[in-house]
């Protein structure tokens, strides 16, 4: 039985364009490198994941992939986050690999006692399995396992995860559903972004163990963040 891991990044440069009123373009792309870094590092210590594969055609991503012993593959010839996930499920699953399970880069407060909340106990059984772990408000789908990696069509975009569990039905699929913090929480908007730094100070997250917090707290962003908090208030 083997997992493996999936992360389709794009690039770093022109990251999170709807953070740019907030952020400059270059602590936008600072920003989510030390996302991608926490990510990695959750898996890296999740030790029910075996492998783990970046898709990506950016040589920046690559390498900082390749720090962490990812396997980079190229993006399909179609590019897009549907195709990536789709072609790497079809491979993985040609390959003989049991689970596949697909994260973003930007949900840095994943750990791996949550990823392995994911994979306890999963892909055991004689027929296909999917697991979805919903963004917090509901809308996106910040985690998805399959078992076998190609048993599932996906549907990311606005409101992914109602679409993804109708997917499922059409599949005959059961749908397991794993609502958690960590994993829960992707920064795409100024108020994502201002919920991070919430859940930071209220947590007490060490900035020596999550990149993310060091870079918001070496940059001087968790204060402007914060004097935005005040003002809009």
């Amino acid at each position: 039985m083997t997992t493996t891991a999936v992360i389709p990044i794009k690039q770093l440069e022109n990251a999170k364009q709807r953070l740019a009123a907030l952020l400059s373009a270059e602590e936008r792309r600072e920003l989510f490198k030390a996302m991608v870094e926490d990510v990695l590092t959750a898996i890296e210590a999740c030790t029910l994941i075996d492998d783990l594969i970046i898709v990506t055609d950016d040589k920046a991503v690559a390498q900082l992939g390749r720090e962490f012993g990812a396997q980079i593959r190229p993006e399909p010839e179609t590019p897009g986050l549907i195709e990536a996930v789709t072609e790497t499920g079809r491979q993985l699953a040609e390959e003989g690999v049991t689970t596949m399970v697909f994260l973003p880069g930007d949900v840095p407060l994943t750990t791996a006692d949550e990823l392995e909340l994911v994979l306890e106990g999963f892909g055991l059984l004689d027929e296909p399995e999917f697991l979805i772990v919903p963004a917090s408000d509901l809308g996106g789908s910040n985690c998805v396992a399959c078992s076998p990696p190609d048993c599932m069509t996906f549907g990311f975009g606005e409101d992914s995860f109602r679409r993804h569990l109708g997917i499922a039905g059409e599949l005959g699929l059961k749908p397991i559903v794993a609502k958690l913090p960590g994993i829960g929480l992707d920064i795409d908007t100024p108020e994502d972004l201002r919920e991070l730094v919430s859940q930071i100070e209220n947590e007490g997250r060490d900035g020596q163990e999550y990149s993310t917090v060091r870079f918001l707290t070496m940059s001087g962003l968790i204060g402007r963040v914060n004097a935005d908090i005040v003002e809009l208030g």
